[in-house]
């Protein structure tokens, strides 16, 4: 029973709001963790979904509540509301309204912005409507933590990740042997993935009352990692010895469960016409090298002119035609429109009215699942303002042997699956922190000190996420990938391993830093360590460094317009006199 049902109303606002604020989390900002996979063509947009939508949830209720508690509690003091609950309550609202509007417009405009820092700016701006602005923590302790992660984040992302692909670069991928050499590799990054993974269950805490000892965290670390390390030598390194380095074609992936076992397996015999040896994707395709492009360039500056030539004698010398007739082809008959292509998630429409229950739950299905469809590496491909010159771009970042690409593929695939379980422990509290404060004080009339976060509200703040990836994370994933540099296997990798890795710095100092802040300064230091600046578009880091700088005042100043409008609004008192 609420202990202030007087204002249901206000918590189920809050409900509604928090939902939204979480929903742009996951299309926003756990594009994030699989822009990279997808745009190196690891990972399928449907491949990504799955493993983000597990991984977040995990990630959420697992170890997701710590961080609620220091975005709630270091802005502002929760014991200035003591003589007045509801006023807190008020404050809650209205500050998962300004984050989650401006999230919307943000995320409707694909600009990557830093969830965390939209609902700190929403909680400032609340707080500062209510109780004055001196009450809002601004120090190191407080709100400075932002401006200070501005630098702070991307920075550490970008020099982790440089140093990762330099050296990877170095000692991998320019090298002879770059395929066996990949191979050796695997072991050893598994063991830091998994590593960095434990380090955060056991510094942060699953919700137990279990305290360990410092050598206990150093042997659960140590004791996962490396077991965790075995079972992908065991499994996945013979798999792809044979099908990579022996180039064995016949081998297929439901063979990886034998183990060790494929390496007895025979040499493979001849392929057939038309069958390659190696077949894996080619993580380049349409991505062209400087020699590439200066010829395609110059094959249509040629063709250009010569379209455009205002002597149509020039092409012609000794009466013999320099470029032959073009063909004459037969009149086409018009072909009859097709229907709109369907897909195994999103069948056609059936027939009906608009408003007729085959065609309702159509609709909604196609809403749910229409993220699953878009094609995010030809989306990335068309020119946009913030584009660049993108086949320069790319031109000017190496391209390194497409086995040894493979190679750090399955490795991607991992470092993705952990960046995006620390994002789900780490931001989930966003949306949730608010929320949490607002249902304790509307069940239980007071302002606690410390808020215990229930997992349902986990759940509910993991399912919203989830589903904001799903119908809409394309949107800004397209964004993050081969718009802002040239992202191969190799290159991913070391994206998402730096930038997990900062976010797990930064939750053991229990500091709310942004994953977008940090993905995308990975992204940027990857790019210069390819050894030429132009490798990146410093277009779109500028955007991206722009939409950083407005989120705490725009959404500081809807919450706090909101909660002063609320506050100072004319009463009607009912008996007039």
């Amino acid at each position: 029973m609420a202990a202030l049902p007087q204002y249901d109303y206000i918590f189920a606002i809050t409900c509604i709001f928090s939902f939204l604020d979480a929903w742009n989390i996951g299309a926003n900002d756990v594009a994030n963790s699989f822009a990279t996979s997808v745009s190196s063509r690891s990972l399928t947009m449907k491949q990504a979904m799955v493993i983000a939508s597990f991984a977040e949830l995990g990630g959420s209720v697992a170890v997701g509540s710590r961080v609620a508690d220091t975005i709630r509690n270091r802005i502002i003091d929760p014991h200035l509301y003591d003589d007045r609950p509801s006023v807190l309550l008020l404050v809650m609202m209205c500050a998962i309204f300004g984050s989650s509007v401006f999230l919307s417009i943000a995320t409707r405009n694909g600009l990557p912005v830093s969830t965390t820092h939209s609902i700190i700016g929403g909680i400032v701006g609340a707080a500062t409507a209510s109780v004055g602005i001196g009450k809002v923590s601004w120090g190191w302790d407080g709100v400075s933590q932002v401006f200070a992660a501005w630098v702070v984040a991307p920075g550490l992302s970008g020099v982790l990740g440089a140093g990762l692909f330099l050296v990877t670069k170095k000692l991998v991928l320019t090298k002879t042997n770059a395929v066996r050499n990949a191979f050796y590799t695997i072991p050893f990054y598994t063991f830091v993935t998994f590593a960095a993974l434990t380090m955060l269950l056991a510094w942060k805490g699953v919700q137990t009352q279990v305290e360990l000892t410092a050598t206990q965290v150093l042997v659960a670390i140590f004791s996962v990692a490396t077991g965790a390390t075995l079972i992908q030598a065991f499994f996945l390194l013979p798999y792809l010895w044979r099908k990579i380095v022996a180039e064995d074609w016949q081998l297929k992936w439901t063979m990886m469960w034998r183990g060790p076992w494929l390496l007895n397996r025979p040499p493979p015999p001849t392929p057939p016409p038309g069958v390659k040896r190696v077949n894996i994707k080619d993580y380049y395709r349409g991505h062209l090298t400087a020699d590439e492009l200066a010829y395609v360039r110059a094959s249509e500056t040629l063709l250009e002119s010569i379209q455009t030539s205002d002597t149509p004698s020039d092409l012609f010398k000794d009466d013999q035609p320099i470029l032959p007739p073009p063909a004459v082809s037969p009149p086409q008959t018009p072909a009859a429109a097709s229907p709109r292509s369907s897909s195994e998630f999103i069948p056609p429409r059936p027939p009906g009215p608009w408003n007729s229950l085959p065609v309702l739950g159509w609709r909604i299905n196609r809403v749910l699942l229409r993220g699953l469809e878009k094609d995010v590496v030809t989306l990335q491909k068309r020119s946009a303002v913030l584009s660049w010159d993108i086949e320069d771009m790319h031109s000017r970042a190496p391209h390194y042997d497409n086995r040894a690409e493979h190679m750090y593929s399955a490795l991607q695939i991992l470092t993705a699956s952990a960046a995006s379980f620390i994002h789900g422990a780490n931001d989930v509290a966003n949306s949730i922190g608010p929320f949490a404060t607002a249902y304790d004080i509307w069940r239980t009339g007071r302002v606690e000190t410390s808020v215990g976060v229930p997992v349902w509200i986990l759940c509910f703040g993991g399912g919203a996420i989830v589903l904001g990836l799903l119908t809409y994370g394309y949107h800004v994933m397209r964004n993050l990938g081969n718009r802002l540099t040239l992202i191969s296997p190799s290159r991913g990798f070391a994206m998402e391993l730096a930038s997990a890795l900062t976010v797990l710095m930064a939750t053991r100092m229990a500091l709310p830093v942004s994953t977008t802040q940090c993905i995308a300064g990975a992204t940027v230091g990857v790019g210069l360590a390819n050894g030429d600046w132009r490798c990146i578009n410093p277009r779109l880091v500028a955007w991206i460094y722009f939409g950083w700088l407005i989120t705490l005042p725009v959404t500081g100043l809807l919450s706090g317009s909101l909660m002063a409008l609320i506050l100072n609004a004319p009463r009607w008192e009912g008996d007039r006199g």
